[in-house]
């Protein structure tokens, strides 16, 4: 089959539709191992569309790639739980064995190496993907035999299936992951309730979205059912890329069906027939078991048309999965993204509830809170709010990594305490945790009696545990460095703000910090918070004001004593001309401090 007749099969496949952009991108660059301007060029004009508007589509996802890929792409995870586990390490030793740089293809065209933020495998890392499906549990005799089957062209069909596993690791379960349902129930549950029932029960449940934000889930459902157009859509965020959060990937893997039915109820009540699981990309993994598992449900009459036998209950499901782009866990740059677009955050009002995907009325709401809808059907709402606190109906599921003898997802009604958290993980001498990811609290151990619940502590669901060994600092500057990498560049304050809150933070990291850069930092976070576009751009600087409050030593141990001294360090920008040219002699330093430093063993 020729290149072009391939990208023409591939357009079709997808019914020649703009909005499926990013999934046809996906399928050709795994033909081609890349997107080559010629391929950008026919998908355009298949599709009707201009040729930049594709090129920059292709541009703004990382997992896409417009210059040559290895056959075996390698990406490790550098996600600060990875790095604790000694994963930089990893990647010297495998780009060693390799024969080439981080983020090079070797000359032969068979493997490039580089690194990715976070892969949702933090209480099982060392973690990477090849060719996008997930290795974990890396060490050097894993990498090792990797090198092997790479050098060998062993395709990844035949490599051994124990580097691919990925276990859920459920350490406490409670109502959500410990109850028994049964396939069907609640589609059955808001037949016999009915819509405006069922909707009542959510009212009663109490549930809210459990993605972090805590907006009422009955409220958002509601409007959407309420708002104008005879079309509506149900849409699951499972695009948690918040380093440390790997929830939603145990309630895909395990309890796909649950999440699913949620999505089909909430279709009922606010009267979608389409919905979509905006699946990570890190979890393409997943994608063949999900796929499986929504043809099963379409036999067994639980999706698609007419469900249990009802001609008035018709709902589907499709899956679009990300291609590397954090930002799109916000809601409207999801949507941004389903339809075939850069993930941009949209400006609000309107809201997707009135104004979602296509324009139309829709939910939008994460894996966890769908397997809570569906739970609520079958067994109540007062059965729900039976649990957590006066404002925090339910449970959470908190994902634990970083310094615990036993990392995992643990289920809890909200208002459990952090020091309990903490006892049942086996962190055992935390000084302290970042909650929530990046974006969320940096909390120290005067802290740790707080409650996590919607009146005190929010989380999505994220807990990162570091313990009295770790530098705090190495944990924020990983953090600037991620929103770094993940800011989608369209406000001038998330753009620049972010790149510059790194560098302040690299400077007093390297010990040429001074207090006027710790107050520049509180300057810029509050800039931010308020002047950035979306809420990527707005909680950025939060772990780094959260740890001047909660954890000053860390900056304070590392500040010179001048009132400024510039980030950029001349005397050490001129080592590598000394070391070519040999000179070690008086004039090839800039002042006799420098030089007797250099002087030294």
């Amino acid at each position: 089959m020729t290149f072009a007749q391939t990208v023409r099969d591939i357009v079709r496949r997808h019914g020649g539709l703009s909005t499926r952009l990013l999934q046809i991108l996906r399928e050709v660059q795994d033909h081609l191992t890349w997107l080559p301007s010629e391929a950008l060029e026919q998908v355009a004009e298949e599709l009707g569309l201009s040729p930049d508007k594709v090129r920059g589509v292709a541009k703004f996802y990382s997992f896409l790639y417009t210059d040559p890929r290895g056959s075996y792409d390698i990406l490790f995870s550098d996600n600060i739980t990875d790095r604790m586990l000694g994963n930089r390490e990893l990647l010297h030793y495998l780009c060693e064995r390799f024969g080439i740089g981080i983020g090079e293809t070797r000359a032969d065209g068979v493997v490039s190496v580089g690194t990715t933020s976070c892969t949702g495998m933090c209480d099982q890392g060392p973690a990477a993907l090849v060719n996008g499906y997930t290795l974990t549990r890396l060490d050097r005799a894993r990498l090792d035999r990797i090198v092997e089957l790479v050098n060998g062209r062993i395709p990844l069909e035949q490599w051994p299936r124990e580097f691919f596993e990925v276990t859920s690791n459920i350490r406490r379960a409670d109502i959500l992951l410990g109850r028994h349902f049964a396939d069907g129930a609640a589609v059955r549950a808001v037949l016999r309730r009915g819509p405006e029932a069922m909707l009542d029960e959510l009212v009663k449940s109490g549930l809210r979205g459990q993605g972090g934000a805590g907006y009422k889930s009955a409220a958002k459902w509601m409007a959407c059912r309420n708002a104008p157009g005879e079309v509506k859509y149900v849409v699951c965020n499972a695009d948690e890329g918040e380093p440390g959060t790997f929830k939603d990937r145990v309630l895909m893997q395990d309890f796909a069906d649950l999440v699913f039915e949620g999505m089909t109820l909430c279709g009922r009540v606010i009267g979608a027939r389409q919905g979509f699981v905006y699946l990570r990309g890190e979890y393409r993994y997943l994608l063949k078991a999900l796929r499986e598992t929504l043809q099963r449900r379409r036999e067994t009459g639980l999706l698609g048309e007419a469900i249990l036998g009802d001609p008035s209950f018709n709902f589907d499901i499709d899956i679009h999965l990300g291609a590397g782009a954090y930002v799109c866990g916000e809601e409207s740059a999801l949507i941004e993204s389903l339809e075939g677009k850069h993930g941009v955050p949209r400006i609000r009002p309107p809201f997707p509830t009135t104004h979602g995907y296509l324009n139309r009325p829709t939910v939008v709401n994460n894996v966890e809170t769908f397997a809570a809808a569906a739970k609520i059907a079958v067994e109540g709402g007062e059965w729900f709010a039976s649990r957590g606190t006066a404002e925090s109906k339910g449970t959470k599921l908190l994902s634990l990594s970083g310094d615990c003898e036993r990392p995992g997802i643990y289920e809890y009604p909200f208002g459990v305490t952090v020091q309990r958290v903490l006892e049942d993980c086996g962190a055992r001498d935390a000084q302290g945790i970042q909650m929530a990811g990046p974006a969320g609290h940096t909390v120290s151990a005067k802290q740790f009696g707080r409650r996590i619940c919607f009146e005190d502590l929010a989380t999505g669901g994220s807990f990162m545990v570091f313990d009295r060994s770790r530098d705090i600092l190495d944990g924020i500057r990983n953090f600037t460095q991620f929103f770094v990498h993940e800011s989608c560049g369209f406000c001038t304050p998330c753009r620049v703000g972010t790149s510059l809150m790194r560098d302040l933070v690299t400077k007093v990291h390297t010990g040429h910090g001074t207090r006027q850069d710790l107050e520049e930092m509180r300057k810029l976070g509050r800039i931010m918070q308020v002047a950035c576009h979306c809420g990527l751009g707005q909680t950025a600087p939060n772990p780094v004001l959260d740890s001047l409050d909660e954890f000053p030593e860390a900056y304070e141990r590392r500040l010179r004593s001048t009132a400024y001294e510039p980030a950029f360090d001349l005397n050490a920008a001129l080592e590598e001309a000394r070391q070519l040219t040999g000179r070690r002699d008086p004039g090839a330093y800039l002042n006799e401090r420098d030089l007797l430093l250099g002087a030294m063993p």
